[in-house]
């Protein structure tokens, strides 16, 4: 076996389609056994960085390896030691759930002493007990996708690469899905996870929030939290759709959502709390409370994005001949 320190390490990664980049010099690592997020809006650059660590794509600079090997070079070892789930799942629908995996397990070479063994407990594992014959067609979304993962983690890859794995999914659901994915960080497997659900983030060790093909931000979910920029206050009003856009145009606000009946703000300083009440309040905007409120992972991933927006507005235009 490759002798590796990290499971994943990626150093300026870049991806280009014509004139576009799709991914832009990107840098991060996995250490065994952990758990990574990838997280940010449908074409933030997620699925271009994993179709590449995969080794199903060539970056145009930069350079990656996972579990030792380098994705340029030898992308066949890498495809032979990593299991592969997306959001939609290589199923075939005429065969039951048991058949499913012991196809898979065939197609991986998992040993013929060792398949039974291996389906049986995979089976145990994703709590398909019960339901191993049933038509693959049959099963709810839910269930399919306990199943896309047993066939993913049939050979016992020490790295997962999971893409949007959860998207279409009840939350509930998805819940359980992570508990599965603990189960396997336990066992020492890698996981890197792309996702546009925030609140999936706090499911892993590290975070690095894509936008624009860019990392605007690689850190635990907490101390990204903690780091959010300016102060956030949590307005609740009777009109949070007007509040927001006449709350946009104030000079005091860096950035601003709305959450059902309530309005996230965060203000450069919290002293600039009464101003937005007075604002509000010339508006006849009926407010019903404000106050200081602990961030989510969206609220700093919107505060982030809006600081990297202002940033690119600042820059000189740039002409390309």
């Amino acid at each position: 076996m490759n002798d590796f320190d990290n499971a994943v390490e990626v150093h300026n990664l870049t991806k280009r389609f014509g004139g576009f980049t799709a991914v832009d010099g990107i840098d991060f690592v996995i250490p065994r056994g952990e758990i990574f997020g990838l997280l940010g809006p449908n074409g933030a650059g997620k699925t271009t960085t994993i179709r590449m660590l995969c080794g199903l794509m060539l970056p145009n600079a930069g350079s990656a390896t996972v579990l030792g090997f380098d994705v340029t070079r030898r992308p066949e070892e890498v495809k032979k030691r990593i299991g592969y789930m997306s959001q939609k799942f290589s199923l075939y629908n005429d065969l039951t759930a048991l058949e499913n995996i012991d196809f898979y397990a065939a197609i991986y070479g998992v040993p013929d002493t060792e398949r039974a063994a291996r389906v049986s407990r995979l089976i145990e594992m994703s709590g398909l007990k019960g339901f191993e014959r049933e038509p693959t067609h049959t099963l709810s979304g839910a269930w399919r996708q306990r199943l896309a993962l047993a066939c993913a983690i049939v050979h016992n890859p020490p790295m997962l690469f999971l893409d949007e794995a959860t998207a279409g999914v009840d939350p509930v659901s998805r819940r359980e899905f992570w508990d599965l994915i603990y189960t396997l960080a336990g066992e020492g497997v890698s996981v890197l996870a792309t996702t546009h659900y925030m609140d999936e983030a706090d499911y892993c060790n590290v975070i690095g929030m894509m936008y624009q093909g860019e990392l605007i931000a690689l850190a635990s979910p907490d101390k990204i939290k903690q780091e959010l920029p300016g102060v956030l206050i949590q307005v609740d009003c009777d009109r949070p759709g007007e509040a927001s856009e006449m709350l946009q145009e104030l000079a005091e606000v860096r950035s601003i959502s709305v959450h059902g009946a309530q309005v996230h703000v965060t203000l450069k300083d919290a002293k600039e709390m009464r101003k937005i009440e007075k604002a509000l309040s010339l508006a006849d905007i009926d407010v019903h409370s404000v106050e200081s409120v602990e961030p989510s992972l969206e609220d700093a991933f919107i505060a982030m994005v809006a600081q990297r927006r202002s940033q690119n507005s600042q820059l000189p235009e740039q002409h390309v001949n």
